[in-house]
């Protein structure tokens, strides 16, 4: 870097050294110009999505016996992230075998620390997703299924407010109507749907249940800005060998919660298969699942678009729930899921798009030949937030495989 100007060693172009404001424009931009190609992902990852957090609520509830649970819930976190392990070794392993002459080995011993080393911030939202994980499951004594899926909307919220704190994200103020909307709209829904008469760990069951609330909202969204924010930062680095790390970082959280269980109940409750039948099976490999594609979501798409397409899922949770299981459909579940739909469409309308704005902090490519500046720059692969480096390539907007070729 000289006189705050960054050269490019490929093409001697010279960028002005971007502030994390002017990345976070940079990322706003390439968002706008996604290929097509990710947008047909972002399809797959949203559909998926939809499904798998749909059904996640119903197999808990499925899972629960005279209204308890007869395993351990830490023992299910567990077995998931073990099962995710396993899947990101087999994805390694396979793309390792394809991996083209004079590539950078992904099964060397110096890879492996190397990313090890770059990747040691996963241990924090892995830390954050296990309790989380935890208290999915608590959630399900005080609500059933539709309105679980609902209070998980608010995470909405929170992580804007996140994103715009920690990764400098801009958000138009159409968008945060929209968000504000989609808090009314789960406050309809909410309404008058705490039992009564339940109480749980000796607290009176609406301040367990507003306690646990806000512990459910604000620890995963946390956990989900911060996974985003590690991920994008070593964008380099394969998807499963991150992955990899984030969910052996998680069985290691959730033996250490087994382990403490076992010093406090005993050492019967050691046995992690405990209670398990067919529905916990399901719902292992619903989580499992839900996880991995999470992280596709985190690396290659939005947080903002994680959530909102969970919040489709909302609509199937709310029916399935009422066909299997008996639970009404109230006019503010409708009204509710009303307003949410609104706000989604509001949220990602063209219209509520940030507008860029002309300021001195702006990222621009220059000629340096002719000193002529350029209206649109090319910054690509940008995450937002980073903002001690910035890239500038030369070729196509397109990233590499997402999966193994």
């Amino acid at each position: 870097m000289k006189n705050g100007m960054i050269e490019c060693s490929v093409c001697h172009s010279r960028l002005v050294s971007p502030s994390a404001k002017t990345v976070s424009r940079a990322y706003d931009r390439h968002r706008s110009k996604i290929s097509s190609k990710h947008r047909a992902l972002n399809v797959f990852l949203v559909v998926g999505d939809c499904i798998l957090v749909g059904f996640q609520p119903i197999l808990v509830f499925m899972s629960k016996v005279d209204g308890k649970f007869e395993f351990s819930p830490i023992s299910v976190n567990f077995l998931t992230e073990i099962a995710k392990v396993l899947f990101a070794i087999v994805m390694l392993l396979l793309q390792a075998r394809r991996q083209k002459v004079g590539e950078k080995p992904l099964l060397s011993v110096s890879t492996f620390v190397q990313a090890a080393r770059n990747n040691v911030l996963l241990a924090v939202p892995a830390l954050l997703y296990a309790i989380n994980n935890y208290l999915k499951f608590i959630m399900q004594l005080y609500f059933n299924p539709a309105t679980v899926k609902m209070l998980s909307n608010l995470k909405v919220l929170v992580i804007a407010v996140l994103l715009k704190m920690i990764m400098r994200r801009r958000f138009s103020t159409i968008q945060w109507e929209a968000l504000a909307l989609l808090l009314i709209g789960i406050s309809v829904n909410q309404m008058r749907s705490l039992p009564e008469g339940t109480t749980a760990l000796g607290l009176p069951v609406a301040t367990g249940a507003y306690l646990y609330t806000l512990i459910f909202v604000t620890v995963p969204s946390l956990a989900s800005v911060y996974n985003e924010y590690a991920l994008k930062s070593q964008y380099d680095t394969s998807i499963y060998l991150q992955n990899l790390f984030l969910y052996g970082y998680g069985a290691i959280f959730n033996f250490l919660g087994i382990v403490g269980t076992a010093v406090v109940k005993g050492p019967s409750s050691f046995d992690i298969l405990h209670g398990h039948s067919k529905a916990t099976m399901l719902l292992i490999f619903n989580n499992a699942a839900q996880g991995i594609l999470s992280s596709f979501f985190f690396k290659y798409a939005d947080t903002i678009l994680k959530k909102y397409s969970s919040t489709v899922a909302t609509i199937f949770t709310g029916i399935a729930s009422a066909a299997m299981f008996g639970h009404t459909l109230t006019i503010n579940f409708i009204l509710g899921i009303s307003i949410v739909f609104i706000s989604m469409h509001q949220f990602f309308s063209p219209l509520s798009k940030v507008k860029d704005e002309e300021q001195n902090g702006k990222l621009e490519v220059m000629d340096i030949q002719g000193d002529h500046r350029l209206k649109d720059s090319s910054f690509i692969n940008m995450a937002a937030g980073a903002n001690e480096e910035a890239s500038h390539r030369v070729g196509s907007d397109e990233r590499q495989p997402l999966l193994p070729t």
